[in-house]
């Protein structure tokens, strides 16, 4: 049974630095990629960055040079450093595999501008 939990959110000034992390179980290690999600109040969830096993990597535009996705195989985990953060990056972060698997809780991100 795969299992995501994402934590490292929380309240942050605008400038400021925040660092997820998502735990998952029941996912192979083979699994190709995974990938950072965020939802905003009113808005669609969309994908943040995604890292493939052989670490090609993806942003959207708008995260570009402030996020590093990055994962440890070993431990079962992804990350994102989120640098530079603002106010349009507030949203609940989640992890996936292409949305293929059951959404973990998400992890809260508030940035005051």
């Amino acid at each position: 049974q795969v299992q995501l939990v994402e934590s490292g959110g929380g309240f942050v000034e605008a400038g400021g630095s925040l660092k997820l992390s998502c735990m998952h179980s029941g996912i192979a290690l083979s699994i190709p990629v995974m990938g950072w999600y965020r939802q905003a109040p009113g808005k669609r969830r969309e994908l943040v960055a995604s890292i493939t096993r052989s670490g090609t990597q993806y942003y959207v535009d708008s995260v570009k040079g402030r996020f590093t996705i990055s994962r440890d195989v070993a431990k079962k985990t992804l990350y994102l450093q989120m640098n530079n953060l603002k106010a349009d990056d507030s949203a609940v972060y989640y992890c996936n595999s292409k949305e293929s698997f059951p959404w973990g809780p998400g992890t809260q991100v508030t940035v005051s501008s």
